[in-house]
C-alpha cells in the first residue's frame, strides 16, 4: 500500500512540475512576443512606468488590431513635430497587421513642447482629425503639468475607447455614457411605477367644473399696461491665449497617408 502511495506521489509531483514548466514557457513566450510600443527617447519615464505603459499599449492595441504607440524626442535637430513623427513611422515601419500598417502614434517634441497625434490606415479611419483633437484636449492638462504617465494612460485608453465606435459618430455623445443610460432607465422605471400607483387608487371624477356655474362666471376686467423696453450691451472678449493647435493630417515621405492633430503643451 505504501508503495502505491509513493508511486502516486511521484506521479503528482511529475505532473505538477510539467504544468509549472509549461506555464513558465507560456509566460516567457508572451513576454517575448510583446512589442516595443513606447519609444521614450526623451527619457521621461522610469523603467517601472515604462514597462507598465508598454504592457498596457500592447493589451489595448491588440483589442483594436492597431499598434498604439508613444514616441518622445529631445529633437536636437529641431525638426517640425509632424515631420518628426513621419520620419519615425517611415523608419520603424510599425503596424499591428503588417509593417507600415494600422497604427496610432503620439509624438512629443520636448524641445519645442509640442505634441502631435496621428492615425495610419485603420487608425486613420477610426481616429480622424476631429477625434484626435478630442484626445489631445484630454491629455494636454497632464502634459502641461508634467504628469506624463497620466497623459499616456489617458491617450491609450481614449484611443481604445474611440476605436470602439464606428467612424463618423461622436464617441463623447452623452447617449453613449453608461451612467446616463442607467439614469434614463431608472427614470423611466420610476415614471411607470408612479403611473401604476396613481391608477391603482382609482380615478378622481370631481373637478372645478363640478361646482362652477358657467352662467355667472367670467372675466370681470382686462387691462394691458406697457412699461418699457431696455437694451443692454456687452463686450465680447476675444481669446488671445494658447499655442498652436489643429494642423490636420498629411502624407509621409514614404507615401503613407495619416490623420493628425497638433498643439503646444
Amino acid at each position: 500500500m505504501n508503495r502505491y502511495r509513493a508511486i502516486l506521489a511521484v506521479l503528482f509531483f511529475t505532473v505538477g512540475l510539467l504544468a509549472f514548466s509549461m506555464n513558465r514557457t507560456a509566460v516567457e513566450a508572451a513576454a517575448t512576443e510583446m512589442k516595443q510600443l513606447i519609444h521614450d527617447d526623451a527619457g521621461l519615464l522610469d523603467r517601472e512606468t515604462y514597462d507598465r505603459l508598454n504592457a498596457m499599449a500592447n493589451q489595448y492595441g491588440a483589442e483594436r488590431e492597431t499598434d498604439i504607440m508613444i514616441f518622445t524626442s529631445k529633437n536636437a535637430e529641431n525638426i517640425d513635430v509632424m515631420k518628426l513623427m513621419q520620419n519615425f513611422y517611415d523608419e520603424h515601419a510599425p503596424g499591428y497587421d503588417k509593417p507600415h500598417g494600422n497604427t496610432a502614434i503620439l509624438t512629443l517634441d520636448m524641445k519645442n513642447r509640442e505634441v502631435y497625434l496621428a492615425g495610419f490606415y485603420k487608425g486613420k479611419e477610426y481616429l480622424d482629425d476631429g477625434r484626435l483633437d478630442k484626445i489631445r484636449h484630454k491629455i494636454s492638462p497632464a502634459l502641461t503639468s508634467g504628469d506624463y504617465e497620466l497623459a499616456f494612460q489617458t491617450y491609450i485608453l481614449t484611443v481604445h475607447k474611440y476605436m470602439g465606435f464606428r467612424p463618423g459618430v461622436n464617441p463623447d455623445n452623452i447617449l453613449f455614457n453608461i451612467w446616463f443610460q442607467l439614469a434614463v432607465s431608472l427614470g423611466i422605471a420610476a415614471i411607470i411605477v408612479g403611473m401604476m400607483a396613481y391608477r391603482s387608487g382609482g380615478r378622481v371624477t370631481v373637478n372645478r367644473q363640478t361646482y362652477e356655474d358657467a352662467s355667472t362666471s367670467g372675466i370681470l376686467d382686462h387691462r394691458d399696461q406697457y412699461l418699457r423696453t431696455s437694451v443692454s450691451k456687452r463686450k465680447i472678449e476675444k481669446n488671445s491665449g494658447g499655442g498652436r493647435s489643429g494642423g490636420g493630417g498629411g502624407t509621409t515621405g514614404g507615401g503613407h497617408s495619416h490623420s493628425g492633430s497638433r498643439g503646444s503643451f
